[in-house]
């Protein structure tokens, strides 16, 4: 039986668009190198800055070596440096950041991820994120201008009064207050950071499975006590997580800080002094180490302290939160 002949209108099979094939290979090998040299670059520049500052502060590294890190005297005048005092005072600050923002930031949170009915839900979780937007200069003013004066003359003569007489207590609202303190830098903090703790822990929340929430309220549970045992330890690693990320944020904070602490190279004897932070003591002394070699080098070594501090808190928290986000993909 012969063949039937082949239908002249049958379309040809389409030949390979050889150079289109190229440019696509191409544009993605581009795109891989780009994207390559885009994540290289920000390695190169955390080294660079690290190095930068080992290589400046190298003569206190050799001069004074670990001591650097606890020793509290600070004398420009002698070249004797040690930035125990700045340590101290930027633990304490970011201590009581933690201790006031971090409550605040979980309620609004877990009010936002279960409790607030979806028509506010997304505009009250833009306008608690904005503030994250507003300068630090802006803060530093805030409490400069409106909120060390209510310190001084209405809160801390009431703490005063108040936990003064309180043994162990006592020791840490004692003295004169003066409104420009250790405290009222440790509130700007707290401010500074609920954006960033209660984004970070409402995405935690949102990562809880919904079996969780239904096999509690299936059991008889109200929505308070779902929250409590089923949602808030589920997400707990992720809250910490959000926590140690606005530990970062204090740690860094520079201007508002500046403005508010009353920059003091010493340790403050009550929540009432002024003191000093690592980086208000860098913002307000490297301006005039101009012409002292002695204190630049002191300045790039304790800025070289807080670099190291600031990444190791916040690869922490990188890790935690990574954790329980995993863990709620896995349970999903």
């Amino acid at each position: 039986m012969a063949p039937e002949p082949a239908d002249e209108g049958a379309a040809l099979p389409e030949r390979p668009r050889t150079r289109r094939r190229v440019w696509e290979l191409l544009a993605d090998r581009v795109f891989v190198a780009g994207t390559a040299v885009a994540a290289v670059s920000v390695v190169v520049l955390l080294v660079g800055i690290a190095g930068f500052l080992t290589r400046g502060g190298l003569p206190t590294i050799y001069e004074f070596g670990f001591s650097f890190l606890y020793s509290t005297t600070w004398d420009p005048t002698r070249h004797v440096f040690g930035v125990g005092a700045l340590v101290f005072g930027t633990l304490l600050t970011s201590a009581i950041a933690l201790l006031i923002g971090v409550p605040i930031s979980i309620g609004v949170s877990t009010f936002l991820s279960e409790e607030a009915p979806a028509a506010i839900r997304t505009p009250l979780a833009a306008l608690v994120e904005l503030l994250a937007a507003i300068p630090s200069v802006v803060y530093g003013l805030w409490g400069l201008v409106i909120l060390a004066p209510l310190m001084r003359t209405q809160i801390e003569p009431g703490l005063r009064d108040s936990l003064g007489r309180v043994p162990v207590v006592s020791a840490l609202f004692g003295g004169t207050p003066i409104g420009t303190d250790v405290l009222t830098a440790g509130i700007i903090l707290s401010i500074m950071i609920i954006p960033t703790v209660s984004a970070v822990s409402r995405e935690a929340m949102s990562a809880v499975p919904r079996s969780q929430r239904e096999a509690a309220l299936a059991l008889g549970a109200t929505r308070w006590e779902t929250t409590r045992t089923a949602v808030l330890p589920y997400a707990s690693t992720g809250i910490f997580g959000a926590a140690m990320l606005g530990l970062g944020r204090a740690f860094g904070e520079t201007m508002a800080v500046t403005m508010t602490i009353g920059n003091n190279p010493a340790i403050p004897s009550s929540l009432f002094g002024q003191g000093q932070t690592l980086a208000s003591g860098i913002a307000g002394q490297f301006g005039e180490a101009g012409s002292d070699p002695h204190l630049v080098a002191a300045l790039l070594e304790a800025g070289l302290v807080l670099l190291g501090i600031t990444l190791a808190v916040n690869i922490i928290a990188r890790v935690l939160v990574r954790g329980v986000f995993r863990g709620g993909e896995a349970s999903a």
